[in-house]
């Protein structure tokens, strides 16, 4: 399986859709299974090599000395206009998971890094420039606490997880070190000490239920996904936040591969009851089929699905056909906004033109630049920036916006996930002849009320 299947199929477990893994042991290795196409792998008990820090501060001349005689942005973007970071370097430590078949995402870390050294040209972490310590975990508990105790040994400000199974928490907590992370994916991360700038499964089913309900007044949804330990688990979610809403459901399951007969029979019979509703946790190749079979059988339920299925490696390939898709966290594109601009030249080197085509890359860039705003906050109340300093604004999230949708963060405001800092979303459908574009009125669906 190549590297970009697996950050496709990945990006719907992790940041927009089926954030879905699920651990067991059958042996004396950690074995893992994660993302709702089947990916499974055995992790070894072994540390992969740590990946050296990212950029040195650029030796361009500033044109201001003092963070606090810096225009920073406002939360909204705009880094472009910063000059490179004067200030005191800030070692910030990531741990991701790479180097295991099956469990092999660098495009996040590669993207990271990117972003941190677009930083050190246009304003840094609040002025301080900043130096990237990646240390590659292998989907095992072993080579996660090894990553949390050689960062710590670093002396890192703070952490910036990744796609890290088994985050080493306690050793973290225990040197006082502050954890953000992309997105939770175990159900431990739910209650951590830490904070993730994504919902994951908790948020995106919730995303699903609440827009069947607001869009389509669903009173009944039918439920089509593989049958495999990924897709079973983000389904267990997203009936919970069914049952929550009392919005009844039928579930038809399928192989993580079907012929276009089979897909067809899917649809049927998800549909067979006529339900307002059909929510699709098919990723990849499944996405192609399921939307085929509904086409061919002249189907006209609206069907919700995540984020991969709105890809251009799915959409070049069944055109008109997804008409009548909706998909969680896509919306109309934005080229003339700072943030656009800045997406433009921090990916520059990849030779993408927009984030979508990066996979996983765009979590780490959303990420960090997210951080960096939190950072110039920090600045603008006339505070020291530190990693301690971001932690504490970002968790008290007053005035604090994701970056690059400018969405506000809301870290704790759900009890039962007091992790979870970004609960809305924005929900895009598929129209002819444009491609995917904003569904009207649902720019900033909020999920707090619908989870489960």
């Amino acid at each position: 399986m190549n590297r970009k299947h697996h950050a496709r199929a990945l990006a719907g477990l992790a940041a927009f859709a089926l954030v879905a893994a699920s651990c067991g042991s059958d042996s004396d290795s950690s074995s893992v299974s994660v993302a709702p196409d089947g990916t499974e792998a055995m992790a070894d008990d072994t540390v992969a090599d740590t990946a050296p820090a990212v950029t040195e501060p650029t030796d361009t001349e500033p044109t201001a000395t003092d963070p606090d005689e810096t225009d920073m942005p406002d939360g909204g973007g705009g880094f472009l206009a910063l000059p490179p970071p004067t200030g005191e370097p800030m070692v910030i430590g990531m741990v991701n998971t790479e180097g295991t078949p099956g469990l092999d995402f660098p495009e996040l870390s590669e993207n990271t890094r990117l972003a941190a050294a677009f930083l050190n040209e246009h304003g840094g972490m609040g002025g301080r420039p900043i130096e990237l310590e990646v240390c590659t975990a292998a989907g095992s508990p072993e080579t996660s606490q090894a990553c949390a105790q050689e960062l710590a040994g670093k002396n890192v400000e703070m952490v910036m997880l990744g796609l890290d199974l088994f985050p080493g928490y306690e050793t973290f907590t225990a040197s006082n070190i502050p954890v953000t992370g992309v997105l939770p994916i175990l159900p431990g991360d739910y209650t951590a000490n830490a904070l993730f700038l994504g919902g994951g499964n908790a948020t995106t089913t919730a995303a699903m239920v609440a827009f069947a309900e607001q869009n389509f007044d669903a009173q009944s949804v039918g439920i089509v996904s593989a049958d495999n330990a990924g897709a079973n688990g983000t389904e267990a979610d997203l009936i919970a936040a069914l049952d929550a809403a009392g919005i009844p459901y039928k579930s038809v399951k399928g192989g993580d591969n079907e012929t276009d007969a089979g897909f067809q029979g899917l649809m049927r019979e998800a549909t067979s009851d006529n339900p307002d509703v059909l929510i699709s946790l098919y990723a990849d190749a499944g996405c192609i089929g399921t939307m085929r079979g509904r086409a061919s059988l002249g189907i006209t339920t609206p069907v919700i699905t995540t984020a991969i299925c709105a890809s251009a490696e799915v959409l070049d390939v069944v055109g008109d056909e997804a008409e009548g898709w909706y998909f969680v966290a896509v919306g109309t594109p934005q080229t003339d906004t700072p943030e656009a601009a800045d997406t433009l030249a921090v990916i520059e080197p990849t030779g993408a033109t927009n984030t979508s085509q990066l996979g996983l890359g765009a979590l780490g860039i959303n990420g960090l630049l997210t951080l960096a705003n939190i950072a110039n906050l920090v600045v603008e109340d006339g505070d020291e920036v530190t990693g301690a300093a971001i932690f504490e604004r970002l968790q008290g999230s007053d005035g604090v916006l994701n970056w690059p949708d400018g969405n506000p963060l809301s870290c704790g405001a759900a009890p039962a996930y007091p992790t979870i800092c970004n609960f809305v979303f924005v929900m895009g459908q598929y129209s002819p002849g444009t491609g995917v574009q904003t569904v009207p009125g649902f720019e900033a669906l909020d999920t707090t009320d619908y989870l489960p």
